[in-house]
């Protein structure tokens, strides 16, 4: 498995926050000096100290753990467990434990509606990370922004996730910049000319498409060809057939998930379908390799997680996590990872305030992660 993902070249991108909104705490009260002369000469007696809390730190997540992304839910479901589990070894945060909220979304944008209830609600959550796609985040994010509690999207990729309000954050890319970033690669690094497009049919894939579209003709290359599929969609001979025997383009870039993408290069390779094919991190996954086997070799793709970088941070999750749970970890799962070592470190400064919660992560720089240096 490690060998097969060093032969996947990966674009790695630099990890940019950008947040809004001044900083405002308020200022501690101090009370009037006390006169000598009132004071009692005998029996002084001192107020207690409080008393420290213990309760744990509720964090909500949510993830498609079931259903047609359920090996992304696992991966980030996995990463949100580590992440706790780890930071309560250390003792929690300031002596408190940190207790994960977990729910599933299987993929549904009603029930992401019910869970940001819930959240918000009844489980008495300080922060909320989302562990989901696009979809089910845009639709949960203006419950929390309402609710006046921090959201950190893992990899989730449309604009409206951020949209949503000034509580609202994204660990990852927005779907143009990745979009646009791949076409850079294709245009300026592969000198691709007449390019064809296969792409998923929901936010991830419209977004990337787009972007890439919009680079790719401002620079002088050619979209010869879009194909969108559901879902649920299995089958993509015909469409490759077509681009192989008609269309002959000279790359083929897949804004499609691992389950879609194993299959188009599975099919695109036996036809003998000889173009470099780009995807994107919807293809860096471990049951993308799992499925396309040796039809895999030599595909490339645009990611956030170098699994090559030196970074200490980056090399130890990588580690722990494969030992822990038998698999090489991917993108979304460090997304995840990190969304939470974002919000330890906030609340470990300024404590769980949700408005300080949030000013903190809008100011946050030069945080290593484990994609990378989170600057603002």
């Amino acid at each position: 498995m490690n060998k097969r993902f060093r032969t996947l070249l990966s674009l790695v991108l630099s990890i940019i926050l950008v947040f809004a909104f001044s900083a405002c705490q308020k200022q501690p009260e101090t009370s009037a000096p006390v006169e000598e002369a009132a004071a009692p000469a005998e029996n002084t007696t001192k107020e207690p100290a409080p008393e420290e809390n213990k309760d744990p730190i509720k964090i909500g997540f949510f993830a498609p753990i079931t259903g047609p992304a359920a090996a992304d839910g696992l991966s980030v479901a996995n990463s949100a467990e580590l992440a706790v589990e780890l930071i309560n070894k250390k003792g929690g945060i300031d002596g408190r434990l940190v207790e994960l909220i977990k729910y599933d979304d299987g993929l549904d944008t009603k029930q992401a509606v019910n869970i940001a209830q819930k959240l918000t609600t009844k489980d008495n959550v300080v922060a909320v990370v989302s562990g989901s796609y696009s979809g089910p985040t845009r639709v949960a994010a203006p419950i929390f922004q309402e609710a006046g509690i921090p959201m950190l999207s893992g990899y989730a990729i449309h604009p409206d996730v951020t949209n949503s309000g000034d509580f609202i954050f994204s660990q990852s890319f927005a779907g143009s910049v990745q979009g646009t970033a791949g076409a850079k690669v294709a245009v300026e690094m592969l000198n691709a000319k007449r390019i064809s497009i296969i792409a998923v049919d929901i936010d991830f894939g419209k977004e990337l498409s787009e972007s890439f579209t919009a680079y790719a003709e401002a620079h002088g290359a050619e979209i010869v060809s879009l194909d969108k599929f559901a879902m649920a969609d299995k089958e993509f001979a015909p469409v490759t057939t077509k681009i192989k025997e008609e269309i002959k383009p000279d790359l083929l870039y897949i804004a499609n998930y691992y389950a879609h993408g194993s299959e188009i290069v599975r099919q695109a390779k036996k036809l003998g379908l000889d173009i470099p094919i780009l995807g994107t991190e919807g293809i860096d996954s471990f049951q993308f390799l799992e499925i396309a086997g040796e039809n895999a070799e030599g595909v490339m793709l645009t990611t956030n997680m170098n699994r090559d970088s030196e970074n200490e941070s980056t090399q130890a999750y990588i580690q722990t996590y494969t030992e822990k749970y038998g698999i090489i970890p991917d993108m979304v799962g460090a997304s995840v990872y990190d969304a939470f070592e974002v919000l330890f470190k906030v609340i470990g400064e300024v404590g769980t305030d949700p408005v300080k919660m949030r000013d903190a992560i809008r100011d946050l720089k030069d945080f290593e992660t484990v994609t990378g240096t989170l600057i603002a």
